[in-house]
């Protein structure tokens, strides 16, 4: 029952935050999802509908992050470099931050001074 609340909150709270965030092909939203094990990143066009890249980190996407011994943060912050890295090769230089209802701090957090250290501009 807890869980459900605490997924229904955090539904509550993406859905505020995508009043307000949305991208275009110009400038594209980086759409954050963070389970218990993985991350995920996408660079969402919604004027189109259409995802531009993606990355996560999958064990098989990522393998670097698969290793043993590598803390989550340091993998979320490997997946931002990643998806800047992507954006940069579209020649997307900015975009808006979506952090999905989650709170922006640990690995949300490193995931975006990834991205800002790859060289993408919020």
């Amino acid at each position: 029952m807890k869980k459900n609340i605490k997924k229904q909150k955090r539904t509550r709270r993406h859905v505020k935050i995508r009043t307000r965030v949305s991208g275009t092909a110009e400038i594209p939203r980086l759409a954050v999802f963070r389970s218990n094990k993985f991350m995920y990143a996408q660079l969402i066009d919604d004027a189109n509908a259409k995802t531009l890249a993606s990355a996560s980190t999958l064990p098989k996407k990522a393998a670097k992050a698969s290793k043993k011994g590598v803390k989550k943060v340091d993998a979320a912050a490997a997946l931002g470099k990643a998806i800047a890295e992507k954006a940069l090769a579209l020649k997307v230089k900015s975009v808006v931050f979506d952090r999905g209802g989650f709170g922006f701090k640990g690995r949300v957090k490193a995931l975006a001074d990834g991205a800002r250290e790859g060289g993408l501009k919020f």
